[in-house]
C-alpha cells in the first residue's frame, strides 16, 4: 500500500502538467509531498527518512523553481535524490553489518547459503546513480514535455528494469548455489 501512495505525488505532478504547465505542477507535487508526508506521520507515527528528504527537496528545489520561474531546479531535484540514494546504498556497504540490499532482501534468502550481497547491492547504486545522469542528460538535451515523460515514465520503467534485472540475478544465483557440489578428482 505504501508503495502505491508514494506514486501519488509524481501522478498529480504529471496530471497538472499536462493540464495547466510546469509552474502549477510545480505546486501540486510541494502540497502532495506535504499530504502525503501528514498522511505517514499521523497513520504511522513516523515518516521514512526517503520520504523526508524527497519533500524536503521538491519543497527547496520547487521553491526556487517558482521564485526565479526556471524549471531547472525542480528538474534537478529528481537526479539529487536518485544520487543521495545511491550514495546511500553505496555508503551501506561500509556502514552496519548488513547492506541495504540484504536488509531489504536478506530474511527471503535464510537458509539459502550467503547470496553476493555486496554484488547485488551495487546494481543499485549503478542504477541510481545512471538514473541521476540521465535525468539530467534529458532535461537539458530535450524539451520539458520531453522531460516530464522521462521522468514519470522512463524513470519509472529503469526502476522496473532494475528490479527485474536483480530479480534474474537472484534466480541465476540460486540455480547456480543449489547445485550439488562435484568432488574433485584426485590426481593419483
Amino acid at each position: 500500500m505504501q508503495a502505491i501512495l508514494d506514486f501519488i505525488p509524481i501522478i498529480v505532478f504529471f496530471a497538472v502538467y499536462r493540464l495547466y504547465g510546469i509552474y502549477p505542477a510545480t505546486v501540486a507535487l510541494i502540497v502532495a509531498m506535504v499530504a502525503l508526508i501528514a498522511y505517514q506521520w499521523f497513520r504511522h507515527g513516523t515518516v521514512s527518512k526517503m520520504l523526508l528528504f524527497s519533500g524536503a527537496a521538491a519543497i527547496v528545489l520547487g521553491g526556487i523553481t517558482l521564485f526565479l520561474r526556471d524549471p531547472i531546479f525542480i528538474q534537478w531535484k529528481a537526479s539529487i535524490v536518485y544520487w543521495v540514494t545511491a550514495i546511500a546504498f553505496l555508503a551501506s556497504q561500509f556502514v552496519g553489518g548488513k547492506n541495504l540490499t540484504e536488509r531489504m532482501l536478506g530474511a527471503a534468502f535464510e537458509g539459502e547459503g550467503s547470496p553476493p550481497w555486496g554484488l547485488f547491492n551495487i546494481l543499485w547504486v549503478i542504477s541510481f546513480a545512471g538514473l541521476g545522469a540521465t535525468n539530467l542528460y534529458v532535461a537539458y538535451h530535450f524539451d520539458e514535455a520531453t522531460w516530464v515523460n522521462f521522468k514519470v515514465f522512463g524513470s519509472m520503467g529503469w526502476l522496473v528494469a532494475t528490479i527485474l534485472l536483480q530479480i534474474a540475478w537472484i534466480w541465476l544465483w540460486l540455480r547456480v548455489s543449489s547445485r550439488p557440489q562435484q568432488p574433485a578428482d584426485d590426481a593419483r
